[in-house]
């Protein structure tokens, strides 16, 4: 059986991308399925016409493939169109999306045009791979016909060396970009410690708060050697607001998996979607309220503190190794019975 996944980035580097899709990438390769990456730095309608009737049709013609998976979505809800006629066109494959995102979502305003837009190209698949229970029911409510599956959480390849147990000393770090956090200027801690890095820091912040910099990637993980990985977004102590808090009511952070592919737990919104996950698998803490960390993280003894970092520890194999995504690609198959 041949499987293909395709991806396509907004740049002429066709061997580099977002993190998320890097990593769908690689976790399938080791699955079996073909790297089908499309470079796409073109804008002008003409373009767009060569890319749709020329480009791609010299990709799948003539291919033996029996099942496509597309990373979605892109900057182009035509381009898309495009991708899905031609896997119709030239295939027999099944053709599935894992959707890093849903614009409808993640707007800035509610628009129905954009849901129905949205809901109109996902039904074209023969099924869907996203978030977590909470997006998968608002996409049925909001009109999806085909089959769903849920990663559950976001895998992280992260080749980091794992360390042992930390001294529980109440440490937080937030990572980020941090002119999209402005709560952060808010938060005044006397017992815990908030370490933050990230681009745009604020001028100034409030007593326990650090900005300690801001790391590549890979840099980043010698620094995250504190306690917990916070996972907040917003203008508010009480709670999420503002157009990305709205969205942690549906999405799984990435910032979630980084902390926890490090064995480090987490701290996260009470009303986020990923607050079930992280209830259920005991790695870190759900909070109604940020004013509240100081008191909670005092309340958590280091007995408390070590269940959850051994349960970190334990999901941060599974997140590296890629098992959320071969797990959620195996049920789709399973339910359209391939």
């Amino acid at each position: 059986m041949r499987k293909v996944i395709v991806t396509v980035f907004y740049n002429k580097d066709n061997n580099a991308g977002p993190k998320a899709q890097m990593d769908m990438i690689k976790f399938l390769g080791q699955q079996g399925y073909e790297n089908w990456t499309l470079p796409f730095n073109v804008r002008s309608k003409f373009g767009k016409f060569k890319y749709a009737y020329y480009d791609l049709p010299k990709l799948f013609k003539g291919q033996e493939i029996d099942e496509v998976i597309f990373q979605y979505p892109i900057f182009s809800y035509y381009l898309v169109d495009q991708i899905i006629q031609a896997v119709r066109k030239y295939t027999h494959a099944k053709l599935f999306f894992i959707t890093h995102d849903i614009d409808a979502l993640r707007a800035e305003e509610r628009s129905e045009e954009l849901e129905h837009q949205e809901i109109r190209q996902l039904n074209k698949t023969d099924g869907v791979i996203t978030h977590n229970q909470h997006m998968a029911t608002w996409l049925e409510k909001k009109g999806l016909k085909v089959p769903v599956s849920t990663l559950g959480i976001f895998d992280y390849d992260n080749d980091h060396t794992l360390t042992g147990g930390h001294l529980y000393d109440r440490s937080v770090c937030f990572a980020g970009n941090l002119e999209k956090a402005p709560f952060l200027e808010k938060i005044r801690l006397t017992q815990a410690k908030l370490k933050i890095f990230g681009a745009n820091p604020a001028n100034v912040y409030q007593e326990g708060v650090t900005y300690v910099g801001q790391y590549t990637p890979n840099e980043l993980l010698d620094h995250m050697d504190q306690n917990f990985g916070l996972v907040w977004d917003g203008t508010s102590l009480d709670g999420c607001n503002g157009r990305y808090g709205e969205y942690l009511k549906f999405n799984n952070p990435h910032k979630t998996s980084l902390y926890l592919s490090c064995g480090i737990p987490v701290i996260i919104w009470k009303e986020a979607a990923l607050a079930d996950f992280v209830e259920e698998h005991k790695v870190g803490i759900t909070l109604n309220s940020l004013a509240d960390l100081d008191k909670v993280l005092m309340e958590t003894s280091a007995d408390d503190y070590e269940i959850m970092r051994t349960n970190a520890m334990k999901l941060a194999q599974k997140l590296r190794r890629g098992e959320f995504i071969i797990r959620a690609v195996k049920t789709l198959e399973q339910e359209i019975g391939m």
